[in-house]
């Protein structure tokens, strides 16, 4: 079964490279949902750099939400960072409180059009569950493994570095997987206030009623999750085998 999986998802690959590169070459499979002779294929770009553009700010913003959400998560979790758990994870969830739209209408004003307010309202939508996955996989490491890390001499910092994020490796990655994920599809949206992506493909097609473009844009955007989720599910399994730990279930709901 897992090779099976591992041939579908290669085709899978290879067939999502073949169409953004040389779209014109599957136009035969859109023509039949087309209208007044509208083109079969999107036409108003390269598919290949809106998927590339979609992909670059979907990355940058899950970097800069690992990066706060992880040392939040560590800060709240030390004894000197304790009595802002409540706040900090009132303040993640705000990014999730409030809808990408609405965000997206507040950053404009004040970044301009272009990537920055679709940066932004990424970068507020993935911080959730990647802290909360922080929290819990900090919070599973077993009191008697950091007592024996303890015992060998070493001090908070080193314990936290070499023992606690190690362990927890796994359920953050998780937390990571489900933020990409959110990421992938709220993208979309940016292509309303000017931002280069695959969202650019669908507002094209509501606009001219072109059923075709409107699935090729979301085919796009399903077949990146489907393959970013596989691979980073994938080595959410290697790290938690070679840690000799469960693979991490991502957590999207604060506890």
């Amino acid at each position: 079964m897992r090779a099976q999986a591992v041939l579908l998802r290669a085709a899978a690959l290879l067939l999502l490279v073949a169409f953004v590169a040389r779209p014109q070459l599957f136009a035969f499979a859109f023509e039949p949902l087309t209208a007044n002779n509208a083109s079969a294929i999107y036409d108003q770009g390269s598919l290949l750099a809106l998927t590339l553009s979609h992909l670059r700010t979907v990355f940058l913003a899950t970097l800069a939400s690992s990066v706060l959400a992880v040392t939040l998560g560590v800060f709240v979790t030390r004894p000197f960072g304790q009595e802002f758990l409540p706040l900090s994870r009132s303040l993640v969830n705000i990014g999730q409180t409030f809808p990408p739209v609405a965000v997206l209408a507040i950053a404009v004003p004040l970044v301009g059009f272009g990537e920055k307010p679709t940066f932004i309202a990424l970068f507020l939508y993935g911080l959730l569950p990647i802290f909360e996955n922080t929290l819990t996989g900090l919070a599973d490491v077993e009191p008697q493994t950091l007592e024996a890390a303890k015992g060998m001499g070493m001090n908070a910092r080193q314990r936290l570095i070499q023992v606690e994020l190690p362990l927890a490796l796994p359920v953050i990655l998780a937390g990571i997987r489900l933020s990409v994920i959110i990421s992938l599809g709220t993208a979309t949206i940016g292509s309303t206030v000017a931002a280069k992506g695959l969202g650019e493909v669908i507002i094209a097609g509501l606009q001219s009623n072109n059923v075709a473009f409107i699935l090729q844009g979301g085919l796009v955007v399903a077949l990146l999750a489907v393959l970013i989720h596989g691979g980073l599910a994938a080595v959410e399994r290697a790290v938690a085998r070679r840690l000799g730990r469960p693979a991490g279930a991502a957590t999207s709901q604060p506890s």
